[in-house]
């Protein structure tokens, strides 16, 4: 059993799964699954400033902090106890492109070359992880929301601006991966 767990599922078990979370979380009082309102929600709850952003009943909300505090303490467990001792499986000739980059450690799920504190002081390294994360940060506030809420509670719900905010991650998604990152990597 513990093997199962330790590799990667298929999509047609793994989709509908996350799939279910839907109906699921929508019987169980209406409620709205994202992550990105969580971080809103900590806020609230520990910083007593007079930000009306911040001035709501975030104590009816208090189940996504136990469900982000899931995630949390599931990816510590994860990391500690379930480590595939194997190195990742990467398409041969991404590797090779990969290379190009300096990139050939695969030990860990990020590759250390990218992630690390000593990459952190690089143009490279300062790009993808300080400006990476703020754009990030900063689209998830300008979308009113993530991709997993916009993806799959939006969608599902039928929300037009949940489509039209999947529809911009997949276009934005393809010109990173396709023209900026390649640029940002050889740098």
């Amino acid at each position: 059993m513990l093997e199962i767990i330790k590799e990667p599922w298929p999509w047609y078990i793994a989709g509908p799964l996350i799939g279910l979370t839907v109906p699921a979380l929508l019987l169980m009082g209406n409620k709205s699954f994202g992550i990105s309102s969580s971080l809103r929600h900590i806020c609230a709850a520990c910083i007593p400033a007079n930000v009306n952003f911040f001035k709501y009943d975030w104590k009816k909300e208090a189940w996504n902090l136990f469900f982000v505090a899931g995630i949390f303490f599931g990816g510590i467990i994860a990391a500690n106890f379930l480590v595939n001792p194997n190195e990742i499986t990467v398409n041969p000739s991404l590797k090779t492109e990969l290379a190009g980059y300096g990139i050939t450690d695969y030990s860990n799920l990020v590759p250390g070359q990218l992630m690390n504190f000593e990459s952190l002081l690089t143009l490279r390294g300062f790009i993808t992880m300080v400006v990476g994360g703020f754009l990030v940060g900063f689209g998830t506030r300008y979308a009113g929301g993530c991709t997993s809420g916009h993806a799959i509670m939006g969608l599902s719900n039928l929300q037009w601006p949940s489509l039209v905010a999947t529809v911009c991650f997949m276009i934005g998604g393809f010109l990173m991966a396709n023209f900026i990152l390649p640029v940002i990597l050889s740098l």
